[in-house]
Formats: structure tokens, sequence, C-alpha cells
């Protein structure tokens, strides 16, 4: 046999040899009426699964499952040791894409070559046919060896017979209980969310190169960090799509984009990848204007005189034609998802106050102890913990959607609450598109105006076609902008926001950042995207185990910089001072009279405070309001300075203000652990 090298043979030819010697073998099986597990044939194709070129390739292939392709005649490769992340527009063909290298579908025409060893493959729909416990399943992807293992896990009477399958028992337990699963649980009964645990830890298991569908969604922050180090340590080829974007920049060395039907190659990291980006759209356009302006320039030419087309060069009418072809052949870009939250009226001061509450469920231990917080208007609070220690329940509780099993709850006053939830429970999976969003009705009701529901749900890039689609067929990404679309059809000031950016797309991430970002009433958010609390919140509410909760002033990152300098470390001479001062009785010495007025007054200054940073807060909404006024400057010079002098006065008294605001509560609580 011939043995072919890229170095030696031109790669058109070695192409032109590798598919002859592939169609050869597939015509021998057909004849011979045998197959192989490594081929699979289709009508239009050949795909191969073996290792030539590259760790894994695909040449011209095209997919086209109705309406647009998703691939057309697209190119790709990917070498050992690379670790892809795969992006693109929710619908732009990402998990149909993994589908084709993992072998789950067929192109329509096309040639991918797959490596002949296993790949680790998590998908983005969990096999219904899945039977058996969390550890049998996950065993079974090492054939025979999983089958010994899974008899050892049952207690048989069975004894792996080298130390190394007892190594590799440790191993598959390690990576369930890494994954918080139940490795005797029955599949059938788990939740989605765990089921796709299993899913990905089968795969993990399975090989060390892999294919990752979302592997983050449904993990928490504590899970996802070991599943990097573990990807970082274990794998050897890794291809991944994925949401989290502190996730992609970790781990991702090459990034792939699916725009249009096309895979674009960006080599380099993820944090370097929407810069990259903007200077290929940038490249295009510019050659889009310029081959506009030929066609422009072309068709004025076709239509001339009599004379002039008597005299017509034929050479140049077929560059036309071609011209006109590869026109009518471009697709525009997709527009971006235009979302704006409909607010209500303003919410009082106070809008939840928990008072030393426990959550959980009677007869069992609890969830969250003795937990105290006030949350006011405007604030932005993150929820983080592991997964089960009741992130949901609390913000339940806070609502009033659930009781404490101890202390109590106080709502404020004008509350107008939205509720994004993990759960999309309110989706109903039979509801088509449009009934889901106007619950019947032609029109929605939005920012005050009225709209028809097909332009409104445009906006969330759901084109007519899709409309009156069943819920149940949409991907994830489209799901979440569905109850998007249907959240911000109600007004309100506080807006709670349960895992809002699974599946999402990165434009769609930063346009929901956006949103927020500008929304004036309270938001709480639950949330394992670590980019995407670090963006958005000012506090943290951390649950950390053990029914421990605890509030961080900050986001993700300050938390974590908290987290890693307990307080009994951060002030030991303070703490030192404090206690060699206190008497043998450990009794708390009384407020003097001194202390006592400073704390009585500090009360009555933080009572005020608010309305006093509310009163400055509309202020400069006036001032900012009246600088909008592009005609100000040229109508009145003076007006324009005074007003912009006062602006930036008013935010150094802001500034002032709220320094003053935290210096009082720190005294406040000191004065306050002394008794009166």
């Amino acid at each position: 046999m011939i043995r072919l090298c890229r170095a030696q043979v031109p790669r058109f030819f070695l192409r032109a040899a590798l598919v002859t010697r592939f169609a050869d073998r597939a015509t021998h099986h057909r004849r011979a009426g045998t197959t192989q597990s490594n081929y699979s044939y289709g009508q239009n194709h050949i795909t191969v699964l073996e290792n030539i070129l590259a760790f894994l390739s695909m040449q011209g292939v095209t997919l086209n499952l109705g309406g647009k392709p998703l691939l057309d005649s697209a190119d790709f490769s990917v070498e050992v040791g690379d670790r892809l992340c795969l992006v693109g527009r929710n619908g732009a063909g990402k998990s149909s894409l993994l589908a084709l290298l993992g072998g789950q579908m067929q192109p329509n025409s096309g040639m991918i070559i797959r490596p002949g060893t296993l790949i680790g493959q998590m998908p983005q729909d969990v096999p219904e046919r899945w039977r058996g416990t969390v550890f049998s399943l996950v065993a079974e992807v090492l054939g025979e060896e999983g089958t010994a293992l899974a008899a050892a896990h049952a207690g048989a009477e069975h004894s792996l017979e080298l130390s190394s399958g007892w190594e590799r028992y440790g191993d598959v337990l390690a990576v369930i209980n890494h994954l918080g699963l139940d490795p005797d649980a029955d599949f059938t009964s788990l939740s989605g969310g765990t089921k796709r645990r299993v899913a990905l830890a089968r795969a993990l298991i399975c090989s060390e190169d892999l294919i990752l569908d979302e592997p983050t969604n449904h993990l928490d922050i504590a899970t996802i960090t070991w599943l990097e180090d573990f990807l970082l340590r274990k794998a050897r080829t890794l291809i991944f799509v994925s949401h989290d974007r502190a996730f992609a920049k970790r781990l991702a060395t090459r990034v792939v984009e699916i725009d249009r039907g096309k895979l674009h190659n960006y080599s380099c990291g993820f944090d370097r990848y929407p810069e990259r980006r903007e200077e290929r759209l940038a490249a295009e356009e510019r050659a889009f204007a310029l081959q506009d302006k030929k066609l422009a320039q072309e068709e004025v030419w076709i239509r001339q005189g009599i004379k002039a087309r008597r005299t017509r060069n034929m050479g140049r009418v077929r560059a036309l034609v071609a011209l006109r072809a590869e026109r009518a052949e471009r697709r525009d870009r997709q527009g971006n998802v235009r979302m704006a939250a409909q607010e209500a009226g303003r919410s009082g001061k106070l809008v939840i106050e928990a008072d030393n509450i426990s959550v959980g469920y009677p007869g069992q231990p609890p969830l969250i102890r003795n937990f105290s917080t006030i949350i006011q208007r405007g604030d932005r609070v993150g929820l983080i913990g592991e997964n089960g220690t009741g992130k949901t329940s609390l913000i339940r509780v806070l609502l009033g959607e659930q009781q404490p099993t101890e202390g109590e709850v106080r709502l404020g006053t004008n509350l107008e609450i939205s509720y994004f939830d993990q759960l999309r429970e309110t989706l109903d999976p039979e509801a088509s598109v449009m009934h889901s969003v106007a619950e019947g009705n032609d029109v929605v009701t939005v920012g005050g105006s009225t709209r028809h529901v097909a332009g409104y749900l445009q906006d969330f890039l759901f084109t007519p076609d899709r409309l009156r689609l069943p819920v149940k067929v949409l991907s994830g990404g489209e799901r979440n902008r569905l109850l998007l679309a249907k959240l911000f059809t109600r007004p309100s000031n506080v807006l709670v926001l349960d895992e809002p950016t699974n599946d999402l797309d990165a434009e769609t991430l930063d346009l929901l950042e956006e949103l927020i970002a500008d929304y004036s009433g309270t938001v709480l958010v639950v949330s394992h995207d670590r980019s995407f609390l670090d963006n958005l919140v000012t506090s943290v509410i951390a649950l950390e185990g053990d029914g421990m909760a605890h509030e961080y002033v900050g986001a993700y990152t300050d938390w974590l910089r908290q987290r890693s300098t307990p307080a009994q470390e951060r002030k030991p001479e303070e703490k030192t001072a404090r206690t060699s001062q206190r008497p043998a009785s450990d009794k708390p010495r009384r407020r003097s009279f001194k202390e006592q007025r400073e704390f009585e007054q500090l009360g009555k200054e933080l009572e005020a405070l608010p309305e006093r940073m509310d009163a400055l807060e509309q202020e400069q909404k006036t001032l900012e309001a009246t600088l909008a006024d592009p005609e100000l400057f040229a109508r009145d010079p003076e007006a324009f300075a005074k007003t912009t002098d006062r602006l930036v006065a008013l935010e150094t008294e802001q500034t002032e203000l709220l320094l003053r605001w935290e210096f009082a509560e720190q005294r406040l609580q000191e004065l306050g652990e002394l008794a009166g």
C-alpha cells in the first residue's frame, strides 16, 4: 500500500487519492455484503473514520434541514491538542455541526474524516432510551471493562482482577461525585438538568478526545471550576459549545464561528475573538460595498443604447451574470435582538426585608437558616451557591411565593415583579411561539404602545415561518429568547432572573446585560455565569452549604477575594485590641452619653440618606434630559455651561454622600454592638 505524506504530495492529489481509496473500500464492502463499523455511507457522500490528515476534518460539507442551509460547502479541520470553541448565533447550526462531527447526523453532501478512536460526546438532547443506574450508564461507555465495573459497584460476587480495574473504578466514581450525582439513582427518575450531567460524565469517562455541547448548563460555579481543571489536565482534543464566557476564555485556544452557512477560523483565545470578528465583518462590508458598486456600474453599462449593444463584450456580459448570481446568493447578517424592559412605577424604598429566616421543607434539615437581609430599590443582587443549596427556594421565599420555616419576610409597597424562572414553567410545550407571548391575541402592549405580536417577536429574531411552531421544537436558546419576549411584555420594577443566560448566544447576552444595566428597578439574579455576575451585580448572597448564607458587597470576583480572606483573618490586630479591652465578665460595655447621642443621630441620618440620594438622582436625570437637546448649546450657551457644571458637581455630591453612607452604616454597627 502506498503511504502518503502531506509534505511529499500536494494537498489536491492527496485528497483525490484518499477519496479514491475510501470509495474503493466502500465498493468492496457493498459487493461483499459486509459492514464495517468504521464506515458509514450516504446517498451523496462518503463518511470515513480514519485519522489521516488531521484529527478530524470535513471538506465541502453542506447541511440543509429546510430553508437556508446551515452549512454551505463548509471546510473545517481540528488538529490533535486543539481546544476549540464553536460560536454562532442561536439557530446558526452549532449543535448540528457537533452532531455531524460526532456521527449522529449525515450531511447532504461533502466528506467528513473522523478518527478511528473513540470520542466522548455530550449531545444537546439526552437520549430517551437510556436506562439503569447512574453508575451503570456512565461505566457503560467503557465496554466490557465498564460491565465489570458496574457489577463490582452493584456488589455482585465479582472482584476486579487487576489493580488497574479498581483504579478505573475510582476514576468513574470520582467524576460522578464531582458532578453531584448519586451513583445508585435510577436514571429515569432524574430531572432534565441532572440527566445532562450524566451525559457529561459519560463523555468525560469515555475518552480524552471530547465533543461537548453546552457542558456548563445546570452546573454550579464550583462544579464548573472543577470541570475546567479536569479538562485542562485530562482532555487531549476538545471541541465545545458554551455560552459561559469565563469557561471559554479559560479553555479555548481556537475559536470557530458559524455565520450564514460558512465557518470562520480565529487562531486566538476567546478573549481576542470579539475584536478579530469585528475586523472580519468590517472587511466583509468593504468587500460587499465594492461588489455592489461594480454591479451597479455593470448594470448601467448593460442598459446602454442599441449601438453599444451591437458591440457588446460577451465576456463582460457573462461576468455580469455571475455578479448578479453572486449577489442573489449573498446572505445578509442576521439582525440583533432588540429588547426593552417595560418598567412600572417606582416601588417603595424597601423592596424585601428578611428577618432571621430559615428555608427548607417540613421534616428535613433546613437548606438555609438564620439569614437576614434588606434589599432596597435599585439594588442588583446575585445569588450563588452549589446545586441543592437552595438558591431557587430562597428566591421563592423572598418573593413571598413560599413561606419560610422560621423568621419573617416583609415585602415593600407598589411591587411589580417579573420572574424569569429556571424551570421555564410558564411555557407550554404544545403552544405555538405566537400564542406563548400573546395568549391568543394578535397584539401585545409594550412600552405603552400596541404592537402586532409578529412584529414584536421579530425583535427577538423569530421569523414569520417560526411563529406557529410549537415551543417543544425550539432550541434551548430560542426558548430563552421566547421567555424574555414574554417577560418584557409585563411592566415591572423588580426583575428576578433565574439562570437567564443558558443557551443564549454571545450577542444576545451582551444585549441582555445592557438592558439590565439600564433598568432602574431592582434586580435579583441566580446565575452560574461568572462574567454575567461580574458585569451586573452590586452585592452577592452566597449559599455556602450547611445552611449558611452570607451577603457580600461587590460582584462575583469581589466575593472570591473576600471569601479567600476570612473575616477573622482580615483584621487580627483590631480583633485582638477589642478582645483585650473587654471585661473579664464578657459583658459588652455600655455606650457613653456621647456615643449614645452619636448613635441616635446616625440612625436619623441613615433614615434620611436614601431620600437625599433619590433627590440627587432625580436632579441628575433632569439635567441629562436637558443636555440631550442637540440645539441647547447653539440656543443658550450659558444655560448649557451651567447645566454641565451642575452635573459635574452633582456627581461629586453623590460620591461624597455614598462615602458618608458607608461610614455611617459601619459606625452605627460598631455602636450597636455596645449595650444601650
